[in-house]
């Protein structure tokens, strides 16, 4: 709720403008308000749970440097190994890290998040990324 309202009044030193042609204020105006909304909604929700209370499990460190490391390798292959093989080796490794990993649904994940990031990177923003391997372009 504070960071919403800090938007907010910060938003309104800004010209608004209207909703068919928006000011630099415009949207973190109403994007502070909504943001205010959502965290007052969370604060009444809050109050009034019934929750039963429960101890909060150890930190697993092991899963958290295998999803941050994940992310690492896709950063590191994709300027050699292409977009396609960064994407299916981020997720495979990520998704091993969770005890529901099996390998047809994983492999069904990064075949979505390749078509869909190409998608929307390469054919929609025209972003140009290496898709192949380096030793298999000409």
């Amino acid at each position: 709720m504070v960071i919403g309202l800090f938007f907010t009044v910060v938003a309104t030193q800004y010209p608004m403008g209207t909703a068919a042609k928006m000011g630099p204020g415009y949207f973190p105006f109403y994007l502070g308000i909504l943001m205010t909304l959502l965290g007052l909604l969370v604060l009444i929700k809050s109050m009034g749970a019934k929750a039963a209370i429960e101890s909060i499990p150890k930190f697993n460190w092991k899963v958290m440097a295998q999803i941050t490391g994940a992310v690492v390798l896709y950063g590191l292959l994709l300027p050699r190994m292409g977009f396609l093989v960064a994407v299916v080796v981020l997720v495979l490794v990520s998704a091993s890290a969770s005890k529901e990993f099996t390998w047809k649904g994983s492999l069904l994940n990064a075949g979505f998040l390749v078509i869909f990031t190409y998608s929307v990177f390469v054919v929609g923003l025209k972003l140009q990324f290496p898709l192949l391997p380096v030793f298999l372009q000409q």
